[in-house]
């Protein structure tokens, strides 16, 4: 097997091409703009780092270079000092730009204050280089540089928000090695997944796209997806050492609860979690091989734990980039470890396709609006996948995972096996049966569960009479009737029984 950690004096073959070939675009074309793709645990710092010395060497200019992480500041810097690169990070503390060092490594914010302050003379630097160059807090910055060559570097060349595609502030692309070969060649870790199908129709998404935090904390934090995911950290990753990401603060927290509770060793953290704290907690799971960690907004960059043996998506994303992230924080190779654990529970793997899958990132590149579309038809595909119940629904049905019902699905599985259109009406009806009793305290309270429920009872209906497609308005309105009597009766009729 390779060593996964190059020295400092060579390079692995495909990052030696990478960076031959970035530099024959800087000596041919000294004005573009340059993006970079190559997957997380490839080494994208390592090679624009070696991109930085030897420009410094070459062309004897300044070289900038951005983060958007204090974190990545400090790794990147370290870094280059390892390749014998004299830099400085420009912080607060810092007060005169100029000195012997011929690089810099600043946090977006920071740098864009010292411009504005004039302390910086933009003219000064050749080359730009861009860390995480997704992140849309970087574009207007760039325009600042004029006289500078502009590398972009990056796992996922696409951005979330398709208003503003990443063709339109870069001119090219450069594809690094896929994340196949990497495994192939035992530069990464293979993953093995775990997939746990959820209802996700509750979920909303946010002006930029993505699920909203209160909507992900209403599903991920009922007490059915707590139970699921204490179950399939269990089944699938106990005893090794964890990573589980989730969309908000309350859900991780109450992760951390339940499993302090089932006497497994956890701990929470968030962006929000002090800075001597949050050492003292990544010191704490470094050191402890079974360690489980649960966090929100704070491990998907500037973090590098390889011992990392499985990760747990607690949760679901519309971005492919935040996706890429997430598993990457588990697939550092070691000589111990050849393999890690991915458990879904939010339908992740589905909507984006395995990890290691390929990608014409070349393609998305130059065809952004095409792959946002095909994005948002996994996302939300049939009429089915996009019906939402309402959260007043949902908050009557705390202990039931899933509270949806496919009729085309069943409707389509019934006709395919010669089986009556009515048993779909009577798969759902048992379905609903079996959610308010699970979550009813008397008979009473079950049967008013069922009027709760109304809603829902009149879009199955609809959708069944749609798979029929004959059916008239009169017949709609008895069946609709009809199905309420017959879920209010079967639920008198199981009572007892659950009771007995």
């Amino acid at each position: 097997m390779k060593s996964t950690t190059p020295t400092f004096t060579s390079f692995y073959d495909y990052q030696q091409k990478d960076i031959a070939t970035i530099f024959d675009t800087i000596e041919s074309e000294p004005n573009r703009k340059l993006l970079y793709q190559l997957p997380t645990g490839g080494g994208k710092t390592m090679v624009f780092s070696e991109i930085a010395r030897r420009y410094i060497q070459q062309y004897d200019k300044k070289v900038m270079i951005l983060t958007h992480r204090s974190e990545l500041c400090r790794q990147t810097s370290t870094t280059l000092k390892k390749l014998t690169v004299n830099n400085r990070i420009i912080n607060s503390k810092t007060i005169n730009f100029k000195s012997n060092s011929s690089c810099y490594v600043a946090m977006v914010e920071t740098l864009r204050n010292r411009i504005k302050e004039k302390k910086i003379n933009t003219k000064e630097i050749g080359l730009v280089i861009i860390d995480e160059a997704h992140h849309n807090s970087f574009r207007k910055l760039t325009r600042k540089f004029k006289n500078a060559f502009v590398i972009g570097a990056t796992a996922t060349p696409f951005s979330s928000d398709i208003s503003k595609p990443m063709n339109r502030y870069y001119d090219s692309l450069i594809a690094g090695e896929s994340i196949a070969n990497l495994i192939n060649d035992g530069f990464l870790a293979k993953p093995k997944s775990f997939v746990y199908e959820v209802e996700l129709n509750s979920l909303k998404t946010g002006i930029h796209g993505d699920f909203t935090v209160s909507s992900s904390n209403d599903l991920y934090g009922s007490i059915a997806m707590q139970e699921l995911l204490l179950k399939a950290y269990k089944e699938n990753a106990l005893g090794k050492k964890t990573l589980i990401f989730n969309n908000g603060i309350a859900v991780s927290m109450q992760v951390a609860e339940n499993f302090k509770a089932a006497g497994i060793p956890v701990r929470h953290l968030d962006n929000k979690t002090p800075d001597d704290e949050r050492k003292e907690i990544l010191k704490w799971f470094k050191k402890t091989k079974d360690a489980v960690l649960t966090s929100v907004s704070i491990l998907t960059t500037g973090f590098d734990e390889p011992s990392v043996k499985h990760v747990i998506l607690n949760r679901a994303t519309t971005s492919i980039t935040l996706y890429h992230q997430m598993i990457g924080r588990g697939a550092r190779r070691l000589t111990s470890k050849r393999i890690f654990g991915i458990t879904d529970l939010g339908n992740n793997i589905q909507r984006f396709g395995a990890w290691e899958a390929p990608l014409d990132w070349k393609y998305i590149f130059d065809n952004p609006d095409a792959f946002a579309k095909q994005l948002h038809y996994q996302a939300s595909g049939s009429s089915f996948q996009s019906h939402t119940l309402t959260a007043e629904i949902c908050a009557n049905f705390p202990k039931t995972l899933e509270m949806t019902f496919d009729v085309e699905a069943y409707y389509q599985e019934a006709i395919d096996t010669d089986k009556k259109p009515k048993t779909v009406i009577q798969q759902s009806i048992r379905q609903q049966t079996k959610m308010c009793l699970d979550n009813a305290e008397s008979l009473s309270h079950a049967i008013a569960l069922a009027e709760v429920l109304a809603p829902e009872t009149e879009w199955r209906v609809k959708e069944y009479v749609k798979c029929l497609e004959n059916a008239s308005t009169s017949y709609k309105n008895w069946l609709i009737e009809d199905y309420q009597n017959r879920l209010k009766g079967l639920i008198i009729k199981m009572y007892p029984r659950l009771n007995a």
